[in-house]
């Protein structure tokens, strides 16, 4: 591997990092990426790297948010450990509103791969979610909403999140983006919703990452595994900084400024895409 590849992976990574958790869409900035400047190696290579970069990201949500969802205590007086009911029922939340992603990630995925990951698709869904978030936003200009925190979203609400996600399966949505705007429209508050599609990133993604794993196998040289984990290890630095700057932002901010970026971003790459395939 060379040294213009060595900067590809670098870029990849840090854009993984910075906007997995962003509502802009981490798998479709990749995809343009590699429309724009193609990172070299088998498709199985590049594969295998988007999914560790996404292990990493996945790995920065489970170092600030651990006491959080982390289902066990230690008696204080008395020797053993002890479950700790709201977390389990959280947890439970969380696997319910994964289980339609799941369920119909599985079902299309040789599809979704086939026909949807390309510029041409990625571009259009970010115009269109930034126009939903623009929207959305104005709607909730003067709006109170009635859920304020993860804890108190019962299971029906979680499973009709979980209903939203499910959009997140063409490339360019964005996960976080399609829970959150799902969220929002089941008044459900900016930070609460945040929140919770950063919990159910974990399941989602690692899963998600198993599958292609096992797919596409893991035989590489020793550099290559070098490149591999250098990729997982920047991204994960980068995604604790997107999280709690995002945390931050949403407390006294609303989504329109990622609408706007959508947009811009979106319709420059669609021109791009449409340019060079159709008249270069």
């Amino acid at each position: 591997m060379n040294i213009v590849e060595f900067l590809k992976v670098l870029v990849f990574s840090l854009v993984e990092g910075f906007t997995e958790w962003l509502p802009i869409s981490s798998t479709g900035h990749l995809i343009l990426l590699q429309d724009i400047i193609p990172l070299g190696g088998s498709k199985d290579f590049f594969s295998t790297f988007e999914v560790l970069i996404q292990l990493g990201a996945v790995f920065a949500v489970v170092q600030e948010f651990f006491f959080r969802i982390w289902p066990f205590g230690r008696r204080k007086k008395a020797r053993g450990i002890y479950l700790k009911e709201d977390r389990v029922i959280l947890i439970g939340k969380i696997l319910l509103a994964c289980l339609p992603a799941a369920v119909l990630g599985l079902l299309l995925d040789d599809f979704l791969d086939k026909y949807l990951y390309n510029g041409f698709v990625v571009s259009l869904m970010l115009v269109l979610y930034g126009v939903f978030f623009l929207l959305i936003e104005d709607k909730n200009a003067k709006r109170d909403f009635q859920y304020t925190k993860v804890e108190d979203l019962s299971w029906s609400l979680c499973f009709k999140i979980g209903l939203f996600q499910c959009l997140a399966l063409i490339p360019g949505t964005s996960r976080s983006g399609a829970t959150i705007i799902g969220a929002m429209l089941l008044s459900v508050g900016r930070v609460a919703a945040t929140e919770f599609s950063f919990f159910l990133s974990v399941p989602v993604m690692a899963g998600a990452s198993l599958l292609k794993l096992l797919k596409h196998g893991g035989h590489f040289t020793g550099t290559e595994w070098f490149m591999l984990l250098l990729s997982m290890v920047l991204a994960y630095l980068v995604s604790i900084y997107c999280i709690r700057f995002l945390l931050r932002y949403i407390r006294n901010h609303d989504f329109k400024a990622f609408g706007y970026y959508r947009i811009v971003f979106g319709s420059i790459t669609l021109l791009w895409f449409l340019v060079s395939h159709f008249v270069l």
